[in-house]
């Protein structure tokens, strides 16, 4: 891809959500649920799918030849170290894409070549030059990246820049690894290159920015107001750290800021949530209600001033309309009488296409839940089904559960586990409620994980609410993120806590050391 392909106002979305957002800890896919998170990018018009690093296990090379081979529109990418094996691997992987790229990197500061590469100035720039010649040897789309660019000395980066595009880069992304940037010297550094650096205008320039001081998305559009044209970012802003900079915020900045940002992208925005909830459940991790553009507070209004404002002219607090991003303005309100067709009627609403049998499960816990609660809200159902979908194929099941809470006496529970198929009763005390479940389910498998996090929320409001209960655990090393919403707080933090033991059950090989492009 060059700048021929484009006008100089057109702005190339590359999604990293598989790959830089999968090395968030807990955010662990699998295959089939990487393959949903593609086909939804790739339908929403994502120009650039990083689908994974393939030298980093045999699976992440299987997803990201899975994903090759799906993906209609948009260019695969696979993510290379500046080693042979590296390269050679990604290329392999990414022939099976009908446009596939090799996205190369390499650490180019003064604290990462003393400290984590061992290398001189010099031997950088014969690394890059021999590592890019070789992947574009390969394949036509190649990316180079700087691994902390921005703590590079620009005189250094340019002899870098200069280097991979005469090697063959077509695309140079400039990230801003740790996060350090401020968006006045981001710009700055962007123009400089781009007008210094001979042979510049052969390649298209990228950010790639992490959220470490919340400057993520404002550094990214700062780039592309110094001449960048690709955007590097994640659904949800999930990522290394405090995560990426947050695809659906980048693009509706623009859209709706055209005046102040002359730049487009073609991304079809109103698959934005749809998008946010795949890759929350599949990553387990929830959205914060105040997210921008996403969260569930997004278009929501509870002060008194601001609802009439938006009575009278919905513009007067809105700056963009929640149909705009795939949210739904009106809310149909469900409940214990509304049958089968009124139910797939809403998940077709909601963006969920449910199979026969998912389908007639999700619909006896939709029905179940409506006979508990007076009403059933769009967030209601939303978790039930991401809920029902992200345990398919658990190896532990909650068959039964009851739990004794006395003022100031034993708490105790007794639970009955399906493990492999097989069901496993056991009664543990703690001293509350939940510490009684949770050492329940360590009793019954056998292994003692520590809890790193556990949270509980309302998914909608009033007494009768479901609980989203979320969990954390770190076992050997891995980590791994589990949700669950109930009726009641106690099912939902078991079912939490199974969910993310589960998690910790899938196979997942260790990724190479220094996976990280941004």
């Amino acid at each position: 891809m060059t700048t021929t392909d484009t006008n100089k106002d057109r702005v190339f979305i590359f999604d990293t959500t598989l790959r830089d957002g999968e090395q968030s800890p807990g955010a662990t896919m699998t295959l089939e649920e990487k393959l949903q998170v593609a086909e939804a990018l790739d339908e929403m018009g994502v120009d650039i799918i990083e689908a994974g690093f393939p030298i980093a296990s045999n699976g992440d090379f299987e997803a990201v030849v899975a994903v090759a081979k799906q993906v209609k529109n948009a260019t695969v990418a696979g993510l290379a170290r500046a080693i042979t094996a590296d390269i050679d691997r990604a290329g392999e992987a990414v022939r099976y894409a009908q446009k596939g790229r090799i996205h190369t990197f390499v650490s180019t500061s003064p604290i990462h070549l003393a400290h984590q590469m061992k290398k001189t100035e010099d031997e950088v720039i014969e690394i890059i030059a021999r590592t890019v010649a070789q992947a574009r040897n390969l394949i036509d789309d190649v990316e180079w990246s700087a691994m902390d660019a921005t703590r590079t000395p620009i005189e250094f980066l340019m002899r870098c820049v200069e280097t991979a595009i005469k090697a063959g880069a077509t695309t140079i992304n400039l990230p801003d690894t740790v996060g350090y940037a401020v968006p006045e010297e981001h710009f700055a550094m962007f123009k400089t290159i781009i007008e210094k650096v001979p042979g510049a205008d052969k390649a298209i320039f990228s950010v790639h920015c992490h959220n470490d001081l919340g400057l993520a998305v404002a550094n990214s559009l700062a780039g592309v107001a110094g001449g960048a044209r690709q955007i590097e970012c994640t659904i949800n802003g999930l990522g290394e750290r405090a995560g990426n900079a947050a695809l659906e915020e980048v693009v509706m900045a623009l859209r709706t800021r055209g005046d102040a940002m002359p730049y487009h992208t073609q991304i079809e925005s109103q698959h934005l949530a749809r998008a946010s909830r795949i890759v929350s459940a599949a990553a387990n991790f929830p959205v914060q209600y105040n997210k921008a553009i996403v969260g569930k507070n997004a278009f929501a209004h509870e002060s008194g001033i601001h609802q009439d404002g938006m009575l009278k002219n919905a513009e007067t607090y809105e700056i963009m309309t929640p149909e705009s991003v795939g949210i739904k303005a009106t809310t149909l309100v469900m409940g214990k009488h509304s049958g089968r067709a009124a139910f797939k009627d809403k998940l077709k609403e909601l963006g969920y296409e449910l199979g026969d049998n998912a389908f007639q499960e999700a619909f006896v816990r939709f029905k179940d839940l409506a006979d508990r609660k007076k009403h059933v809200y769009d967030a209601d159902i939303v978790a039930l089904v991401d809920d029902e979908v992200g345990s398919v194929g658990d190896r532990i099941r909650l068959i039964a559960m009851e739990v004794v809470s006395k003022t100031g006496g034993v708490h105790r529970c007794d639970m009955t586990l399906s493990i492999d198929g097989e069901e496993n009763s056991v009664t543990f005390e703690g001293t509350g409620s939940v510490d009684a479940i949770f050492n329940a389910i360590k009793q019954a498998v056998g292994q003692a994980p520590h809890l790193v996090l556990y949270a509980v929320d309302g998914v909608t409001g009033g007494t009768d609410a479901q609980a989203g209960a979320h969990v954390r655990l770190e076992l050997n090393g891995r980590i791994a993120s589990g949700n669950a919403a109930e009726p009641d707080t106690l099912v939902a933090s078991a079912r939490a806590y199974l969910n993310a033991y589960n998690r910790l059950l899938i196979e997942r090989g260790a990724a190479a050391q220094g996976a990280m492009a941004g």
